[in-house]
């Protein structure tokens, strides 16, 4: 019974495993220039716009589809914010407030056709690809619309205020080093309030060396990670809103009726709309929700790069979708986490940046990230076969 604990805890947290080897590898074929502060801090950074929309692609892929429409929205969205604050002197938070609102339109309108028009979700998305795509065009005239001022730019590139300590030579910034103090805190005290309440109504519970060595790892890679940013630059603002955001639908999906529905539709639509569950609601509210968060990596991505381009998001919609797929979502929707999608974003972008630190073609690049998605989806079918 113990060995099958083993085992379960092992394919649990078999990503993160996946993903500390890999940027081990990195780390090793780059003579660690993957392990320098300003390069974990690139790695955050270039990766928040596909943490966002990783965490809302799950929910379309737990549905047993997905949405390819999302890198057009995008850059549609970050076509519109720019223009608005360029052209037309709105102001920063309005420009926001109104591209998000242009983002939630265009995932009700791809909603609508999904959910009450019973249009498959890869042709409304792909038309939406398309559109979102040509609209972009039209707006930027095919230009590049910058430079953008350094209040738009703040949410893509900049720091919240440091403290710094220590030495002239060596300082680090004392609010990192506080979070990572608090979020250590808080991770044992939701993992012995799980042990707790397993104890209490009789459920089994690990071993206590496999809670201890789970604790080590997450929190090795958190104090990696935090002291990084601590010895660089300090907190990236854009780190902020990426946890703020993950634990919103981290909750969303595992304490709400709302989640709860979208994990019965993956598992069987038919017997979901049997039991009550309106499953018309649920397909237009997470396609609803993917526009959503499509404007606010937008503005996160034309923040980044302080312009908004025609090609801005090319491609985005495979990097969200093979996240999703690489942190242990199934293709026939009903199983995977807020968390397993984030951890594949992150194992995207550690193959990303190495292999540029090493110096391999774009070419090479999307064949060894077609093979890993590849070998990842492999491998969760063939585990299903022999279950």
């Amino acid at each position: 019974m113990e060995s099958k604990k083993v085992n379960l805890d092992m394919k649990k947290y078999g990503m993160i495993l996946a993903m500390i080897a890999i940027f081990l590898l990195f780390n090793i074929l780059s003579g660690g220039k993957n392990a320098t502060p300003m390069n974990i801090n690139n790695l955050i950074m270039q990766n928040s716009y596909v943490v966002i929309l990783a965490v809302g692609m799950l929910l379309c892929v737990l549905t047993g589809n997905v949405d390819l429409g999302v890198g057009s929205i995008v850059a549609l969205t970050g076509a519109i914010c720019a223009i608005m604050v360029l052209d037309y002197g709105v102001s920063v938070p309005l420009a926001f407030l109104i591209v998000i609102v242009v983002g939630l339109l265009c995932g009700m309108f791809a909603g609508f056709f999904i959910a009450y028009l019973d249009i498959p979700p890869f042709i409304v998305t792909l038309a939406t690809m398309l559109m979102g795509r040509g609209l972009t065009y039209v707006a930027l005239k095919a230009q590049t619309k910058g430079p953008l001022p350094n209040a738009y730019t703040q949410i893509g590139a900049g720091y919240l205020p440091t403290i710094n300590i220590g030495t002239a030579e060596a300082p680090l910034d004392l609010l990192s080093i506080l979070v990572a103090l608090v979020i250590s805190l808080i991770i044992i005290f939701f993992e012995l309030k799980s042990i707790r309440t397993k104890k209490k109504y009789g459920f089994a519970t690990n071993p206590l060396w496999q809670i201890v060595a789970k604790l080590v790892v997450i929190l090795a890679i958190l104090w990696f990670f935090m002291m990084k940013l601590a010895s660089y630059r300090g907190m990236p603002i854009v780190l902020v809103l990426m946890a703020a955001l993950i634990v919103i639908y981290q909750f969303i999906t595992s304490q709400t009726v709302a989640g709860r529905h979208i994990y019965a539709m993956g598992g069987n639509a038919k017997a979901a709309r049997l039991s009550g569950i309106n499953t018309k609601k649920v397909f237009f509210w997470v396609y609803t929700n993917m526009g959503l968060l499509s404007a606010i990596a937008g503005i996160v991505l034309s923040a980044r790069n302080a312009s908004a381009t025609p090609k801005a998001g090319d491609g985005f919609e495979m990097d969200a979708i093979a996240s999703c797929y690489i942190g242990g979502a199934a293709t026939s929707g009903g199983i995977g986490t807020i968390i397993g999608a984030v951890v594949g974003a992150f194992i995207m972008g550690i193959l990303n940046n190495g292999m540029s630190l090493i110096g391999l073609s774009t070419d090479i690049q999307k064949v060894v990230k077609g093979c890993v998605l590849l070998g990842a989806v492999t491998v969760d079918l063939l585990s299903k076969r022999k279950k």
